[in-house]
């Protein structure tokens, strides 16, 4: 039972609460996007995949478009 204090203390109470706020709501835009874009069944499994790692796709085309 004591990591369980240890945990909650160490999580709940250094800011860390709106993260996942914003991951949900990026991943539903995320979703709207890829699927909206996919032309088939094929890449409607792919466009969920990639609305799982949007995070990614996220860093990687901002540092494309700001070093090129």
């Amino acid at each position: 039972m004591e990591w369980r204090k240890h945990w909650r203390e160490h999580h709940h109470h250094h800011g860390y609460g709106g993260n996942g706020a914003v991951y949900g709501l990026g991943l539903i835009g995320a979703l709207i996007y890829f699927i909206g874009q996919a032309s088939n069944f094929e890449s409607g499994l792919i466009a969920v995949l990639k609305a799982l790692v949007w995070p990614a796709y996220l860093s990687f085309y901002a540092l494309k478009f700001f070093l090129h």
